[in-house]
């Protein structure tokens, strides 16, 4: 499967708060690092941290561009409320092995307690 083809299933998943299918796309040692939160490392840090935020927060990821170049592949999003943000995956043997994110935290939990 190319490296885009696993980020559009992740953005399903993500949007559908599967964390069956999140888990599946992730490497057992992989490594999520959201800027504003810090770094999360391991498969099943990572499906807690989903948890945890989908239990907490709305999230949508709205796609405004896929790029994808060898086994990187950088998402360009949005949300229903505005939010944007753009993620970096590194993709190897079909998994997730490194995520970086970069969103603006204070407008997300603005747009969050607005509700």
């Amino acid at each position: 499967m190319k490296p885009k083809q696993i980020i559009e299933k992740w953005v399903v998943f993500f949007n559908n708060k599967d964390i069956i299918g999140l888990s599946e796309l992730y490497s057992y040692n992989s490594i999520n690092h959201q800027t504003p939160n810090g770094i999360v490392k391991g498969r099943d840090n990572i499906i807690k941290m989903f948890e945890d935020e989908f239990n907490t927060f709305e999230m949508v990821c709205i796609v405004e561009n896929i790029f994808e170049d060898g086994n990187v592949v950088i998402l360009e999003w949005k949300d229903p409320k505005g939010l944007r943000g753009c993620g970096f995956f590194w993709i190897e043997n079909d998994k997730i092995v490194y995520q970086r994110g970069y969103w603006d935290k204070l407008s997300f939990i603005q747009q969050q307690n607005k509700e």
